[in-house]
């Protein structure tokens, strides 16, 4: 049996040390590692566990629910739109990006998040329901 030992800086450790590739051909033989560790003020060294998980434990079992697929709905489109919106003509560009110029102190950061929230409030203005 093997054993790891964190370094006394590490409080606590909790999450995927590997994943499965699911758009691989051999996802069916990969194991996802997954490691949690935490400092507990117990008489119990074994605070450390470690979990190997296959592709059946990883995959979705439970269907969407329509919540989910609307918002998996709403992303598609807006993706679609940004990206749309990011390739058209010179005068589309030039205005868009002279109105995010314009929030940019008080609002989005990026030219991209700003496109993302105006497609973004546009669908859900359209879809509002």
């Amino acid at each position: 049996m093997s054993k790891v030992t964190y370094a006394p800086m590490f409080g606590t450790v909790s999450g995927a040390l590997t994943k499965i590739n699911k758009k691989s051909p051999h996802a069916a033989d990969q194991k996802m590692v997954l490691a949690t560790h935490r400092k507990a003020p117990t008489k119990s060294d074994s605070c450390s566990r470690l979990y190997l998980r296959t592709l059946e434990n990883v995959t979705r079992t439970a269907p969407l629910t329509a919540n989910e697929e609307a918002n998996q709905d709403r992303f598609t489109a807006v993706t679609r739109q940004v990206q749309a919106r990011r390739k058209k003509s010179s005068e589309t560009y030039a205005a868009d990006y002279a109105a995010f110029e314009a929030q940019k102190a008080s609002g989005e950061p990026t030219f991209v998040s700003y496109l993302w929230k105006v497609c973004g409030d546009a669908y859900d203005a359209q879809h509002q329901g």
